[in-house]
């Protein structure tokens, strides 16, 4: 498909949102990804029509999706991601020419404001609490694409309400940023034999901790791999599994006894990762929402995670909390957990209470609701 359709609402007078889809297209699309995957496939349900849009084909994983959906994929061709967004935010060109009533960036990749009301997500500030956390290029990018979410949105969505409150500290309009939570993907009942047999595929028997996520500077893990050391003092049987792709910088050394690096999974390996985990553990400096502690949650998996972040409204008193960059205190919190199976069994029936709102399902539609007020404006 091409982007020369002109940017207005569907012929049958419904809603349509301009998606920009370019994390899809990105090495790692990460939480992003899966959040822009979410709402191309499930805003049919609600009676939203996609427009999605990128500078590159459609995924093939995600084509067979759209294609039975009422979705259409917009390829924008040249210049290609990174040099249209720095297009985007330098020159506010080339404008979006796509259909829909409404453009969203679900990132600050924020497109050329036009005539339509534009939306931007904005999912954690971690690039100005923590710019050592992030690339040189990429805290120049993010707060000029904040600057302009700022200026030219109409609505800023926030995925927590400890979003919204960082980006009011950063003199956002209330009334102009929506929290909507993001989900996690419903739990299927999965036999117990199947699950093992996915958990074994990757070498792995006995006890173990499970962190997920991508591996960078941000989520600490060099922090969790010294706690790890001292859990193994007193469990020499129990290793720890660090599930995610790679992603930038240096993450200090993980090379530790017991410890075990096993990259991106497919979902059907993560989930059932999560299921056999003894527990999960997340020593991220900052997480606007935090999808894998929802995921570990809504599979029964006990979750110690670090304090000051997205985690805590996620989690409420079904988790553990912990200091951040604290490796004594995160010890301590698993060396607990891993001696007394009642608790585990208590945070896991807690946790599973916690998240069962937080369905992608739920999600989509309040951003379809938040679509029909823009547009009837």
């Amino acid at each position: 498909m091409t982007d020369a359709a002109p940017a207005t609402p569907t012929a049958t007078g419904g809603v349509a949102v301009a998606l920009h889809a370019g994390q899809l297209l990105q090495p790692v699309p990460g939480g992003i990804g899966r959040y822009v995957e979410a709402l191309a496939t499930g805003l049919d349900a609600f009676g939203v029509t996609v427009e999605a849009f990128a500078a590159g084909p459609c995924p093939d994983g995600l084509a067979a999706a759209v294609a039975q959906r009422r979705a259409r994929w917009h390829d924008l061709g040249w210049p290609g991601g990174g040099v249209r967004y720095e297009l985007w935010h330098r020159l506010r060109r080339p404008r979006v020419a796509v259909p829909g009533s409404i453009v969203h960036a679900p990132s600050l990749a924020v497109p050329p404001r036009d005539d339509r009301p534009l939306i931007v997500t904005v999912h954690g500030l971690e690039f100005m609490r923590h710019p050592d956390a992030t690339t040189r290029r990429g805290h120049s990018f993010h707060r000029r694409g904040l600057a302009l979410a700022a200026r030219d949105a109409e609505l800023i969505i926030a995925p927590s309400e400890f979003t919204r409150r960082d980006l009011l500290r950063e003199g956002f309009d209330p009334a102009r940023v929506r929290t909507i939570h993001e989900g996690c993907d419903p739990v299927a009942p999965v036999a117990d034999e199947i699950v093992n047999a996915r958990v074994n595929s990757l070498g792995i028997s006995g006890r173990y901790v499970l962190t997920v996520g991508t591996v960078e500077p941000r989520k600490q893990l060099d922090v969790l791999v010294d706690a790890f050391r001292q859990v193994r003092v007193a469990h020499p049987d129990v290793a720890l599994i660090i599930a995610g792709p790679d992603g930038w910088g240096d993450v200090g050394d993980l090379d530790a006894p017991g410890v075990r690096r096993v990259g991106r999974l497919p979902w059907n390996q993560l989930d059932a990762l999560y299921r056999r985990a003894q527990l999960c553990c997340f020593t991220s400096v900052y997480e606007g929402f935090g999808l894998p502690v929802a995921e570990a949650l809504a599979r029964g998996c006990p979750v110690v995670a670090t304090r000051g972040t997205a985690y805590e409204e996620v989690m409420g008193d079904a988790g553990v909390v912990v200091p951040t960059g604290d490796a004594d205190a995160t010890a301590t919190a698993m060396l607990t957990l891993l001696d007394d199976d009642n608790e585990r069994a208590q945070l896991a029936a807690q946790g599973r209470d916690r998240v069962a709102h937080m369905s992608w399902t739920r999600a989509v539609e309040q951003h379809a609701t938040v679509y029909r007020e823009l547009a009837s404006r």
